[in-house]
């Protein structure tokens, strides 16, 4: 990465009908990066809104890939504050590295995006029924949906595996989808909440019978408030057999990542980010 940067314009938003130049301005005033560090030797992309059939209903996503060629399929479950333009970015951003990206709504059974009225500056309370309608059931057959999707896009590579991430509640997501499917080889958990429970359907569980390489990403205060998680995280995935690289980044807060929200931590999100980038880079080749 350099350190050019690059940005849409309010106009660019206002045509996509991302955000309207009013509420542009309230996401600059949250103090809402809406710019990412430049890929170098970027790939050209397409980019745009699409839908897909699912065993409930239509989900609203936003698909960006390779302008020519095919590249591996990555499938981006956002945190609670839903498909937004910091979301569209990431998922840009990852294309540009070469890979197919496919960034769901996934509330779609009640909502088209944008969910959260005020991005991640909406209050986590009003949206916490859209999260807990959401559980193992629905995470399996909306990523056996999802994946199969993204398989009959000519721009996904068909024999390469595919990668899936998550952020805070699409950690879990994201852990059930390589479940779910073994089209699956890499998986990466960023500040994600619930990977390990005690019930059978624990995404912890669920992910150690599968044959993907992890990456998971704790904030510091997720671990100051669970510190053993990620020893059991650790444990369960070196039983297992599988390549899982599990860390806890220094000075972090849950929901580092994106660069909307209100603990952006830039150094330690690119760090993040490279780390994802490895990962994929290794287990999707």
């Amino acid at each position: 990465m350099c350190d050019q940067d690059h940005a849409e314009t309010t106009k660019d938003f206002e045509a996509r009908g991302w955000v309207t130049r009013r509420q542009f301005g309230a996401l600059l005033g949250a103090g809402m990066a809406m710019a990412l560090p430049q890929v170098v030797g970027a790939v050209a992309v397409t980019d745009g809104d699409v839908t897909i059939k699912t065993p409930d209903g239509t989900c609203d996503a936003y698909f960006v890939h390779p302008a020519t060629g095919t590249g591996a399929g990555v499938l981006v479950w956002p945190d609670i504050f839903g498909l937004r333009p910091a979301f569209r970015t990431m998922g840009k951003r990852l294309a540009e590295n070469g890979y197919s990206v496919l960034v769901v709504n996934p509330f779609y059974r009640v909502q088209k995006a944008p969910t959260a009225a005020q991005g991640a500056a909406t209050p986590i309370p009003s949206l916490l029924p859209l999260a807990q309608a959401l559980n193992a059931t629905t995470h399996a057959t909306d990523a056996k949906a999802f994946t199969a999707w993204l398989d009959q896009q000519q721009s996904v590579a068909k024999n390469r595996k595919m990668g899936t991430q998550g952020y805070c509640m699409g950690g879990p997501m994201a852990f059930r989808t390589a479940a779910a499917s073994d089209r699956i080889g890499a998986v990466a958990s960023f500040h994600g909440g619930g990977l390990v429970t005690p019930n059978p359907d624990s995404p912890l569980t669920m992910a150690a019978k599968t044959k993907a390489s992890f990456l998971v990403a704790i904030a510091t205060n997720d671990d100051m408030a669970r510190p053993m998680e990620k020893d059991v995280l650790k444990d369960t995935f070196m039983k297992a057999g599988l390549a899982a690289e599990v860390e806890v980044y220094a000075n972090a807060q849950h929901g580092w990542c994106p660069p909307d929200s209100g603990v952006y931590n830039e150094p330690q999100a690119e760090k993040a980010w490279a780390r994802l980038i490895a990962l994929y880079g290794k287990a999707l080749a």
